[in-house]
């Protein structure tokens, strides 16, 4: 059997050094972050500190498509079921060479010991034959299995949906939010897809035009370039029909890949459009404290997440 710790720290220095040369191409550099003419310098947590440890597992893995990467995780706490539940997304650049769904691991144990179930997507990135429209397509079918197989493995499928993503997956859980809203009849919308109640974006990058036109975006303008394709409308969250649901932005201001300058530019985009998109941000944080369990950033997310199923002990 493989070192299961050799095999995490060899990821961790692999997503890493994708990270720093990412991270070299943003605004800020590295452990820092521009907001207009003010600097913020602060340790924050590296990839090794988060990756480098021991890694739980989930409790059941089912596949939704043939190939090797359509796959959910499925975490289930302990107890009587139904349990509440939510879907989940990871980032990395849209790449599945940059991350796969393990790297949510940490903070999908950590709902599982509060009592939320989690349905933990995997897809296909824009380097494995996604892109618009493969990854979207992916997201879509995982998360309508939640809604018709969730009940099978204890979970709570009806109530209140929350779709939570992390970087590029905080595109993708707005996206999805969004989805319902696009015209009967396309694609990426389907016959009848879930929807979505709250969409929590942990340092999202939701507008793909802005992305694609820049230099200094955080993953290179090719990545958002190949996932809006030519339908921006169709798949970036400031473009698309305003949907009904919840959206919730969580940043941290010592993140260079992902600022709270792109969440402000966000919100502020959709007011213009009549919509809300809320903000919350923490001090002397970065991207991978975003979804570190016992990070500040992540236990202001977990309270909101357990105040929205409603569950006793919720800050």
């Amino acid at each position: 059997m493989p070192d299961q710790k050799g095999g995490a720290m060899a990821k961790a220095a692999r997503i890493g050094g994708l990270m720093l040369l990412l991270v070299a191409c943003s605004p800020g550099g590295a452990g820092r972050t521009r907001e207009g003419d003010a600097v913020r310098a602060s340790p924050v947590m590296a990839w090794s500190n988060l990756l480098g440890r021991a890694q739980p597992r989930p409790d059941a893995t089912i596949a939704y498509g043939d190939d090797a990467l359509q796959l959910v995780d499925v975490w289930v706490p302990k107890g009587k079921a139904p349990h509440p539940a939510v879907i989940m997304i990871h980032g990395g650049c849209w790449q599945t060479a940059i991350a796969e769904r393990d790297i949510m691991n940490w903070i999908a144990d950590d709902l599982r010991t509060h009592g939320v179930g989690v349905w933990n997507i995997e897809y296909r990135g824009v380097d494995r034959g996604g892109g618009m429209p493969g990854t979207y397509l992916d997201v879509a079918r995982a998360a309508d299995l939640f809604a018709s197989k969730g009940g099978r493995y204890g979970l709570k499928t009806d109530g209140v949906r929350i779709a939570i993503g992390h970087s590029a997956g905080g595109h993708l859980a707005l996206w999805l939010a969004r989805r319902p809203a696009l015209a009967r009849g396309d694609a990426l919308r389907g016959e009848a897809p879930i929807g979505i109640d709250v969409a929590i974006s942990q340092g999202g990058l939701p507008d793909l035009r802005a992305g694609a036109a820049s230099v200094g975006h955080a993953c290179g303008a090719a990545a958002p370039k190949a996932m809006a394709g030519e339908g921006y409308a169709l798949t970036s969250p400031p473009e698309m029909p305003v949907g009904t649901a919840r959206e919730v932005q969580f940043h941290n201001d010592s993140d260079p890949i992902a600022p709270p300058a792109y969440a402000r530019a966000y919100a502020a985009a959709m007011a213009k459009r009549g919509a809300a998109a809320e903000l919350v941000t923490t001090e002397g944080e970065g991207h991978v404290e975003l979804i570190a369990p016992d990070s500040r950033s992540w236990a202001k997310q977990r309270a909101l997440i357990l105040k929205l199923l409603g569950i006793r002990g919720a800050e």
